[in-house]
């Protein structure tokens, strides 16, 4: 298991126990290496939970940690570009993105965003876990030398700025409801449409 999910998928359950429905279908965006997606899957029977990525190798892996899991609530992966005009999916009751904002460009969180606008139900939720920028400063030294990391990676990574994110949300019809401090310098933005 990587260490990142460790230590963060109890913290980001307990939050999803309480905000996510009761019933339907939540979409993962970015599901990454499938061990988010197993574990929710598992603690949270009476939702049925779909991931998704655009890596291939990704992709792989979840089918991998799928298979394993035997869980008949967690759903095949199939490729999700967020940045695509039309999504492969038409119904989501609640939509996680965990890690995705700042390993990603702008353009995929825009597209991640609105698709969230077009998608949800009223009252539907965006739930985004990450490192951001707050007021135009990051929050610890960590999430700089992070930030510093993503960057010297990929130009076009980094962490945001939650007033940026918030403001596209409002644009899409999407209200930050939620800001709750998490482990190592994260948080989770719970938005609703």
């Amino acid at each position: 298991m990587s260490p990142s999910v460790a230590r963060n998928r109890d913290p980001i359950l307990t939050i999803l126990r309480r905000v996510l429905p009761q019933t339907g279908t939540v979409l993962e965006v970015a599901s990454g290496t499938g061990e988010h997606a197993v574990h929710f899957a598992a603690a949270l029977p009476h939702l049925t939970w779909q991931p998704t990525d655009y890596n291939e190798q990704a992709l792989n892996s979840i089918a991998a940690h799928r298979a394993a899991s035997r869980l008949s609530n967690l759903l095949a992966p199939f490729v999700l570009d967020v940045s695509a005009p039309q999504w492969p999916v038409d119904h989501a009751d609640a939509i996680v993105a965990i890690n995705m904002v700042h390993i990603s460009s702008w353009q995929a969180t825009q597209g991640l965003i609105s698709g969230a606008g077009r998608m949800l139900p009223p009252g539907g939720m965006l739930y985004l876990y990450g490192a951001y920028k707050e007021n135009g400063t990051h929050t610890s030294p960590s999430n700089e030398a992070f930030d510093e990391d993503l960057r010297r990676r990929n130009p076009e990574w980094g962490v945001r700025s939650l007033e940026d994110v918030t403001e596209l949300a409002r644009a899409h019809g999407l209200e930050l409801v939620e800001r709750i401090p998490m482990p190592a310098n994260n948080l989770s933005l719970i938005l609703r449409r």
